[in-house]
């Protein structure tokens, strides 16, 4: 395994590897590598012959000066990490090689960054945008894994991807949870014991409102009010948002016929933790089950999302 730091040695390495005929993938992440990265290495390793996970804190996708700052950086452990799961680049450049002096351009998508933490987190997508940008020119894949715990990130990818013609394969791998449900994200390590505690009422609300919807409920407003009332419930969390959007277009959801993206966000402190869960009415999970029945294929593991 290599550490590459400047943007040019990367692109050179991508072209001597595809000279080769090589496949790419890459792995986009900040850093603070979780058990949920660790799945994203090993599904881009089962899909390409070279593995380059970027390790990257991007300054312009922080809306808080505070947050960034205090963002986890673990590089040592991380490359040791990454050498045990096979990755053969890790492409850590710094923020001067990433926007040196002079830089004034940015990638926007607009209506999928408008909702969900669009709506508190100013810039933050464009930010997104910008740098995978970047890394898709510096590291050339043929694919990029994301996890779905970011399902919002993961849409606004796949149609910046879509729309500037990168001929990249947008891959989402479903979240990978601790054992009380929790979803894995470098932001748990700053969770003191109580708000790790606390912050057992994110799955818990997901859970709550999955279990309606498969007792047959698919009223948005019943839905999301228990969805409320689970946070509520938690006197040490705080809640941004609980909102159900089509998994696709991220537009509201006012009738849940079709499979709809539970999505929220929750503070514990000064810890913003979010994550969401796919709800199917009953009809339409009976339909996919019989479907998958009907042509032989083995049932989809639940798609809960990932980090």
């Amino acid at each position: 395994m290599q550490t590459i730091l400047e943007p040019r040695t990367m692109q050179a390495w991508a072209d001597a590897t595809r000279a080769r005929g090589e496949r790419i993938a890459l792995v986009p992440t900040m850093g603070a590598l979780h058990e949920g990265h660790v799945a994203l290495i090993a599904e881009a390793r089962r899909r390409a012959k070279r593995v380059v996970l970027s390790i990257f804190v991007n300054p312009i996708q922080f809306d808080r000066r505070d947050d960034f700052e205090r963002y986890p950086r673990t590089l040592e452990d991380d490359a040791a990490r990454c050498a045990a799961a096979g990755v053969d680049v890790i492409f850590a450049p710094n923020p001067r090689a990433m926007y040196p002096e002079g830089f004034q351009t940015a990638v926007e998508v607009a209506a999928l960054t408008v909702p969900l933490c669009g709506k508190t987190r100013p810039g933050h997508f464009r930010g997104v945008a910008t740098v995978v940008t970047k890394l898709f020119h510096a590291v050339r894949p043929h694919l990029a894994v994301f996890g779905e715990k970011d399902w919002q990130q993961l849409a606004v990818v796949r149609r910046m991807t879509a729309d500037l013609d990168f001929g990249i394969e947008i891959v989402g791998v479903p979240t990978v949870r601790e054992a009380d449900g929790l979803a894995l994200s470098s932001r748990n390590r700053r969770l003191g014991p109580e708000e790790r505690e606390a912050a057992r009422c994110v799955p818990r609300a997901l859970d709550a409102a999955a279990e309606m919807v498969a007792t047959g409920e698919t009223r948005p407003a019943m839905l999301l009010a228990r969805t409320r009332m689970e946070i509520a419930a938690e006197p040490r969390a705080r809640l941004e948002y609980a909102e159900l959007r089509d998994p696709e277009t991220l537009e509201e959801v006012v009738d849940l016929q079709t499979p709809a993206l539970l999505g929220i966000a929750v503070w514990l402190g000064d810890v913003r933790l979010i994550d969401n869960r796919l709800l199917a009415p009953v009809e339409t999970e009976r339909e996919l089950r019989s479907g998958r029945a009907l042509d032989g294929r083995p049932e989809e593991s639940n798609r809960e999302s990932e980090g």
